[in-house]
Parts: C-alpha cells; sequence; structure tokens
C-alpha cells in the first residue's frame, strides 16, 4: 500500500512539474536553423531578386554572428521558374527536410502557392519580393508575413500623389497578366474611384511579351492623362522603353510605373526613365543609414539594393531575433515574438507586424531624376512625399484575413 501511495505521489508530482515547468525553450530542431530563400534565379525578375536575394539574406546571417541559440545557420537557394506548382513543390519538399523558414518569394502567384504549403506544414514564409495584397488579405496564414511592399502601398502612394497633386484624373492601364498585376490593377482602381478620378480603359498582356506595340497605341488612343504600367521585370522595362518610341510623355500624358525598381531605372537610363513617379518602401540615398547598409551590398553584389533587398535583409534579421528572444525556433513562438517586437533599422522606423502578417511601415513617393539632376553613380530618385505608416496599408477595417477579430 506505501509502495502504491509513493509511486502515486511521484507521479502527480512529475505532473504537476510537467505543468509549470516552461518548454524546452534554447533549443532549435535538428541543431540547426535552416532558411530556404526561393527566388527566380534565371527569369524575368532575377535582376530583381534572384543572386540579390540569396546575398541579402546571407548578410544578415553573417552579421547575426552565423549561430543562433548556439546553433550554425544554413542559407539554400533554389530557382522557382516563376511557376507557382514548382514553387509549392520545393516548398513542400524543403519544410519536409527541415527547413524552418523560405525566404525571398518573388513572383506573386509562386508567393500565394507557398504560403498555403507554410500554413499545411506550420512552417514560416516571408515574403519580400512579391507584392499582390491578397497575400495578408484573403490569402493570410498565421505562419506568413508580408514585409516589404505589397500593390495596394504602391498604389494608392502613386494614384493620390498624381490625383491630388498633379490633377492627374484620368487614367489607362497596361497590365501584367498574372496575380501582381491583376491585384496592382485592382487596388489602384479603387484608389482612383476614392479619388473622383476615372479609368477609361486596361489592356492585359502576357507577362513574358517584348512587343507593346499594339497595347501602347490603345493607350495612346485612350487619351487618358496617365498610362499606368501595372507590371514587373523585364516586361515592364520593355513597355517603358516602348512608351518613348510611340512618345507617350511628348504628346502629353504622364507615364506611373505602379512598381518600379531601382534596378529597372539604371537598366533603363535617366534619359528614358526621367520623370516616372513611383512609390517605394526603400532608396539606397534617403539617411545614413541606408547609405552605409547599400555600400556595403554594392560591394558584394556591384549594383546598388532595392527595396526587395533591403527586405530580404532586414525580415531575416527579425527572425533571427526573434529566434533568440524566443528561445526556439517553434514557429508559434518565433511568430509570435516577431509580431510583438517592433522593428528599427535602416529599412523601417518603427515599423510592426499585425495579425494578418502585414509589415506596416513608411512609404515613400519618389519621382525619377533627368540626367541633369543626376550627380553621380546611382543618384536617380526625388523624394516627393513621406506616406506614414498608419496610411499607407490597408486598413484592417477594410481586411478580409480571417485572422482579423473585427
Amino acid at each position: 500500500m506505501f509502495k502504491k501511495k509513493l509511486i502515486a505521489s511521484i507521479s502527480i508530482l512529475a505532473m504537476s512539474s510537467a505543468m509549470v515547468a516552461p518548454p524546452a525553450f534554447a533549443q532549435a530542431s535538428n541543431d540547426v536553423i535552416r532558411i530556404g530563400v526561393l527566388t527566380d534565379m534565371t527569369g524575368q525578375f532575377s535582376h530583381e531578386a534572384g543572386e540579390g536575394s540569396v546575398a541579402a539574406v546571407k548578410m544578415a546571417v553573417e552579421d547575426f554572428g552565423g549561430k543562433v541559440l548556439g546553433k550554425p545557420i544554413e542559407v539554400i537557394f533554389a530557382d522557382h521558374q516563376n511557376k507557382p506548382d514548382i514553387g509549392a513543390a520545393k516548398a513542400r519538399e524543403w519544410y519536409d527536410k527541415g527547413i524552418d523558414m523560405i525566404a525571398g518569394l518573388i513572383n506573386s502567384g509562386v508567393a500565394l502557392s507557398v504560403t498555403n504549403v507554410a500554413k499545411d506544414k506550420n512552417k514560416i514564409a516571408i515574403i519580400n519580393g512579391s507584392g499582390s495584397s491578397k497575400i495578408t488579405n484573403e490569402g493570410c496564414t498565421p505562419v506568413s508575413i508580408h514585409y516589404a511592399y505589397d500593390t495596394y502601398a504602391l498604389a494608392t502612394g502613386t494614384t493620390k500623389y498624381l490625383i491630388k497633386e498633379k490633377n492627374l484624373d484620368t487614367w489607362y492601364f497596361l497590365t501584367a497578366d498574372y496575380a501582381f498585376g491583376h491585384a496592382l490593377e485592382g487596388d489602384a482602381t479603387a484608389s482612383i474611384k476614392a479619388l473622383g478620378g476615372t479609368v477609361v480603359g486596361s489592356t492585359r498582356y502576357p507577362m513574358d511579351t517584348a512587343d507593346h506595340s499594339s497595347f501602347l497605341l490603345r493607350a495612346q488612343a485612350s487619351k487618358a492623362k496617365v498610362v499606368a504600367m501595372a507590371g514587373s521585370g523585364q516586361s515592364f522595362i520593355n513597355a517603358v522603353k516602348s512608351s518613348q518610341e510611340f512618345g507617350i510623355t511628348r504628346g502629353g500624358q504622364t507615364l506611373a510605373g505602379l512598381l518600379v525598381w531601382d534596378t529597372d531605372v539604371h537598366a533603363l537610363g535617366l534619359k528614358q526613365a526621367q520623370g516616372l513617379i513611383m512609390t517605394t518602401a526603400f532608396y539606397w540615398d534617403r539617411t545614413p543609414e541606408t547609405r552605409a547598409w547599400s555600400k556595403r551590398f554594392q560591394d558584394r553584389m556591384k549594383r546598388m539594393p532595392h527595396m526587395g533587398d533591403a527586405g530580404d535583409y532586414s525580415s531575416t534579421m527579425h527572425y533571427l531575433k526573434a529566434i533568440q528572444a524566443a528561445g526556439t525556433d517553434e514557429t508559434g513562438a518565433v511568430m509570435a515574438k516577431m509580431k510583438s517586437t517592433p522593428i528599427n533599422d535602416f529599412f523601417a522606423t518603427n515599423g510592426r507586424i499585425r495579425e494578418d502578417g502585414r509589415m506596416v511601415h513608411d512609404m515613400y513617393v519618389y519621382q525619377v531624376k533627368t540626367p541633369a539632376e543626376s550627380k553621380y553613380a546611382w543618384d536617380y530618385l526625388s523624394i516627393k512625399e513621406t506616406i506614414p505608416a498608419a496610411q499607407a496599408f490597408r486598413p484592417l477595417s477594410e481586411s478580409s484575413c480571417y485572422l482579423v477579430k473585427k
């Protein structure tokens, strides 16, 4: 009887200890933290992501010290070829093999596919390359973060500036025919109508098209005050070049790039890109801090970084700090720490990650300089407006994310 009571007492004590003991913190699964950069390494978005995304993530890991919780940090990468099925398959393979977080994820179709896999696997995905606002709206998940920018911020920033400041209230869209282009046109259209403007027409072109002649003729014939480019990548560059050949701006229409990367301006040259109005999350020459980090990136990549590169670095650093603070790489604990910790670095001031996964921070409206205005290499942009974080992104009151409590 005494033996049974002793065993029972020990069992109760063990159960009580288990109930009050802290979780097994200060440990990493598989004794290593693994980050996978899933990006476009060879396609039309490779100059906006690709090696730049990988370099930015590796810089963050190196600056962190190469270890977290005493365990090494590994970075691998793969090319998703801009195909959602390939991206999803690679994400599933990586998560099953112990990848803790997938970064990069340019191409909104790929990003949306991968975040669904992340949700199924209870693993983290951080998006910097893609823009579709669907990622934190109807496509939100509890394990994905949309960090650098989205189509809502880009579209509302540019449309508000051109309509309110320039009285350019009639618009025609040239839209890339995939998830990002559709979202960009949709968010811009909603903003234009809310501001009293009018969309007089729209043409959708294949993502990989090289000839925009027929599309530009329709835009020119529309007599819209603004021809808005709702696309990205090499196709966007080709469209801007063609618009100059067709005399879009010489004819009095204003060209608006609803997503313009610094590398796009560099590829176009100021003679062709001058005057473009754009909204962005980051410009290398904005502050002493942005300049210092950008020079380091340039030393490695032989070009200046854009908001995707800066976002990849900042979000990776935030992720690693969250692991350190949580004492574990367990998904729920890390996500909670990332959402509860403000982001203050060269990329963002008092940035924060909302319950829908959207990282909110200031955005900026710039105009591309003329060749005469540029004084040194990569001196491309002139600041026109700062959009406060509270105004830059879709308010939660308008969100359709199931994680948002209303």
